[in-house]
């Protein structure tokens, strides 16, 4: 019976999991970001003729798409939900929301394997381990929830990182087999999200470390999952060490910063270019130092338990990116992993320390999007100390009847409330709040323009609001043959990739200094860019009822 209770209890964990991702998905992000767009145009591109947009033919390295250069995988997913279900919202965040509620399931399975010899705990006549606790929590984390709920690649390479993580160790505890799918794994979320490409690496070398006599009692397995992980991913190292690649990371990473080297230089000036305080002042170490505060940045308190991340793509900004409640039961976690040290409880630790490595480069941090990676361990955590918190010493303060139930209003109390809070604001308030972040209009805009288009010989669209350009292939589906000899493209010296229009359409920074053309053309720009001659046709606005775009003519 407990073992068919296990089972109804995971499934229920589950069907929560999935209501949490999967309802109002379509309108709750309001609207696409341009990387959505961008994933959804690449995978109805290539669903038609397997090219991507600018028409590179089966794409295995990378996606041009705004000079970015995004590693592929969420385009390739995402060709089956284009073509079952068109290219809409709902089409674009599928991969990303199923693979979100895939990966609740596998951190019950993988949790099994980190603790093997978990105990079983009986809590009012319900039966449970720590593995189907550390799901649940995973099922109702707004980190994770907002994260399966947009087309984010980070959330794809979790799941490949989770997964292959569980048939590692599956493979050394019993099915040695599954050393192979374990590979696969960890190389698939190479070609998924640049983060992984560091993390997936350094994780694969721990656990072989860790496991270092179970691989070489298992050298066949071994070696043949090395040499196919090597094979799936030799065809993108070239591309992994060309100055492409590095594209992103020279513009968001701290080591570019100039600003780091004029102060120590002033500092050094400041002592007379005295020996110690070139020592001290050593730009080597000011990049250092940079880096370990970017670092601790991402367990900022603040920003796990109480206000989140400060971008509201990834934080609705009234809860961390974990919950209030989870803050005693995390640090209790800690403290009993250390003294308890049961099963795997080493690779804890260092999942999450590994997981920031790359993050901690970045100019901006903490950075949830960026340390997806690190779940479901923060989770874990969470989960461990509850139990060891609360249920090892239950029989210390339950004993009494009245004071077990009152024990359990209040836990019921802490554990609900702030989901409750969140799911409510999420729900309710998030999607009108913040629909100018998710570049809301566009849409609308489209849909006026394309009903009045034949009425225009010149269309010219504003490109303050982001990226217009890939919109309007999206909410059009243009056929991406058409656009590849219609498209207007330039790439500056970074590789950056502007498309200033394509037919009609030519996107400019604004459109009133376009309007000394000639012919009867269409104007679309934001509010504060219209010229007094302007004949306003239509006003686009946010969900907060503020005006954000203007379709005018002359």
């Amino acid at each position: 019976m407990t073992k068919l209770f296990n089972w109804k209890l995971l499934l229920i964990i589950i069907l929560l999991a999935g209501f949490l991702r999967f309802y109002q998905l379509s309108s709750n992000p309001p609207s696409l970001t341009w990387d959505e767009a961008a994933w959804g145009y690449n995978a109805y591109s290539l669903g038609i003729d397997g090219k991507d947009e600018f028409g590179r033919f089966l794409p295995y390295d990378y996606l041009e798409s705004f000079g970015d250069f995004k590693p592929p995988m969420y385009a390739y997913l995402d060709v089956i939900p284009v073509k079952i279900f068109g290219l809409t919202e709902f089409a674009v965040r599928f991969p990303s929301a199923l693979l979100g509620i895939l990966t609740v399931l596998m951190t019950y399975f993988l949790v099994k394997r980190i603790f093997p010899n978990a105990k079983k705990y009986s809590f009012f006549s319900f039966k449970f381990s720590i593995a189907e606790l550390t799901a649940l929590f995973l099922a109702i984390s707004p980190w994770h929830i907002l994260l399966s709920r947009a087309a984010f690649e980070a959330n794809v390479a979790s799941f490949f990182i989770v997964f292959g993580v569980w048939a590692f160790l599956k493979g050394v505890q019993d099915k040695k087999w599954y050393l192979i799918l374990s590979a696969v794994s960890f190389a698939f979320s190479i070609y998924t999200f640049n983060t992984a490409r560091i993390v997936s690496p350094l994780l694969v070398i721990v656990l072989g470390i860790g496991f270092r006599k179970e691989l070489f009692k298992y050298k066949r397995e071994s070696i043949l999952a090395l040499i196919l992980g090597f094979l799936i991913i030799i065809p993108i190292v070239s591309f992994l060490v060309s100055p492409q690649a590095s594209l992103r990371f020279k513009e968001v990473n701290i080591f570019s910063d100039t600003e780091i080297i004029k102060t120590a230089n002033q500092q050094i000036e400041n002592d007379n270019n005295a020996l110690w305080s070139k020592i001290i002042h050593n730009r080597r170490l000011a990049y250092s130092a940079e880096y370990l505060k970017h670092y601790f940045d991402n367990l900022n308190l603040s920003f796990l338990f109480i206000k989140g991340d400060g971008n509201p793509k990834f934080s609705t900004q009234a809860v961390g990116q974990m919950y209030l409640w989870d803050l005693p039961f995390f640090i209790a976690g800690i403290l009993y992993l250390i003294r308890k040290r049961e099963g795997n409880w080493w690779f804890i630790p260092i999942w999450i320390l590994l997981g920031i490595i790359p993050a901690a480069t970045a100019r901006e941090t903490p950075h949830a999007l960026r340390i997806e990676t690190t779940l479901p361990m923060f989770q874990l955590l969470s989960a461990y100390g509850f139990l060891n918190l609360i249920l090892e010493n239950k029989n210390r303060f339950l004993n009494i009847k009245k004071v077990k139930y009152f024990v359990v209003l209040i836990l019921s109390f802490l554990l609900f409330s702030n989901f409750l809070y969140f799911y409510f604001n999420y729900t309710t308030h998030y999607a009108r709040e913040y629909s100018g972040e998710w570049q809301y209009s566009y849409k609308e805009s489209i849909a006026f323009v394309n009903k009045n288009i034949n009425s225009y010989d010149n269309i010219y669209i504003t490109t303050e609001l982001g990226r217009p350009y890939i919109y309007y292939l999206f909410y059009e589906k243009k056929d991406p043959r058409a656009f590849r000899k219609e498209a207007r493209i330039s790439r500056d010296q970074f590789g950056f990739v502007d498309v200033s229009g394509y037919g009609k359409y030519n996107f400019v920074r604004n459109p009133a200094s376009e309007e000394s053309v000639k012919g009867n053309n269409l104007y679309v720009s934001d509010k504060f860019n219209i010229s007094k001659e302007a004949k306003v046709l239509k006003t686009f606005y946010l969900l907060n009822k503020k005006a954000i775009l203007v379709a005018y003519t002359i």
